[in-house]
């Protein structure tokens, strides 16, 4: 009796979540089920990015938000197809890694080539500055942790970058969700060049790191 209680207490993102995620994993197994592998889930959600890059080229931004929320589902899903048919290995870490890298780039892309045809560019360069950003996020932290332990501080990263991208989309304004996504990653670049050299000033570097820096 308590315990039921104490669940009708609970907030409605509670629910959400715990509906989501009960979704998910029913979802995951008909996936698992059809015997395709988890890096062929990593390649089509390639596809389907592509896809979304195209439909930014042409200004379809709300069929560019539906693709890239198929997509990002499908980016999500190999990492627990593969953990579901214990197939986890660091090579296929490796190649969703890289293959979300050119995801970003096409999408990002695929916006500059709008502005570019529409005579926009101001916002094409607001792209190109939102796609620079976003890959110095990702490349701020992979070079960070090769010389410290972790270096996951900052709030921009991809998730949210995908989100902004599929709100902007949605709702047909896509100007204001680059705004965010330029400003936020650049102060999250920022956040990880200073907590790097504040752990490495605190000597807790990698021994490899520390290796080098004896030389």
């Amino acid at each position: 009796m308590g315990s039921e209680r104490k669940d009708l207490n609970r907030p409605v993102t509670y629910w959400i979540g715990e509906g989501a995620g009960w979704l998910l994993r029913h979802v995951v197994t008909g996936l698992a089920a059809t015997g395709l592998t988890p890096n062929t889930f990593t390649f089509l959600a390639l596809g389907v990015n592509s896809c979304a890059a195209a439909f930014f080229a042409m200004g379809q931004f709300r069929w560019a938000a539906a693709a890239l929320f198929l997509a990002a589902f499908l980016d999500m899903a190999d990492g627990q197809v593969a953990r579901r048919v214990g197939q986890v290995t660091a090579f296929g870490a490796f190649l969703d890694s890289t293959l979300d890298r050119y995801s970003d780039l096409g999408l990002y892309m695929g916006l500059v080539v709008y502005y570019t045809l529409i005579g926009q560019a101001f916002y094409m360069v607001l792209a190109a500055v939102a796609m620079a950003s976003s890959f110095m996020v990702s490349y701020s932290r992979a070079r960070a942790e090769s010389l410290i332990p972790s270096c996951k501080v900052g709030f921009m990263e991809r998730p949210e970058r995908l989100v902004l991208l599929i709100l902007g989309g949605a709702f047909n304004h896509m100007a204001p969700a680059l705004w965010v996504i330029a400003a936020i990653s650049t102060i999250t670049v920022i956040h990880r060049v200073a907590y790097t050299w504040q752990e490495l000033r605190a000597g807790r570097s990698l021994p490899e790191a520390s290796a080098i820096q004896t030389i």
